[in-house]
C-alpha cells in the first residue's frame, strides 16, 4: 500500500511509481493529480480554449519559470511539458 501523501496528491500509488522512475516531485504530483481531474471536478476544456490570463494563472500555480515573458502558445507548451 502506498504512503498517504496528504490531500495535495490525489493518487498516491501513481505518484510513488512515477517517483520510483526518477520523475521530479513536481511533475509526478501533476501527473498523479491530472489523471483524477475528471473524477474530482470535471474535465477542463483544452488549453487552446483558455484565455492567456487563465493560462498564466495556471502556470503561476505550477510555478513555471519565465511565464511572464511567454505568449499564449508558449504558455500552452510549458503547461503541457511541465
Amino acid at each position: 500500500m502506498a504512503k498517504d501523501h496528504g490531500p495535495a496528491i490525489k493518487d498516491d500509488d501513481q505518484y510513488e511509481a512515477l517517483r520510483d522512475e526518477g520523475m521530479s516531485k513536481e511533475k509526478a504530483a501533476r501527473i498523479a493529480n491530472a489523471d483524477n481531474a475528471s473524477s474530482v471536478g470535471g474535465a477542463q476544456p483544452p488549453y487552446e480554449e483558455w484565455t492567456t490570463d487563465e493560462l498564466y494563472d495556471r502556470a503561476q500555480e505550477l510555478d513555471i519559470e519565465g511565464r511572464s515573458d511567454m505568449d499564449k502558445d508558449e504558455l500552452i507548451a510549458a503547461l503541457r511539458n511541465g
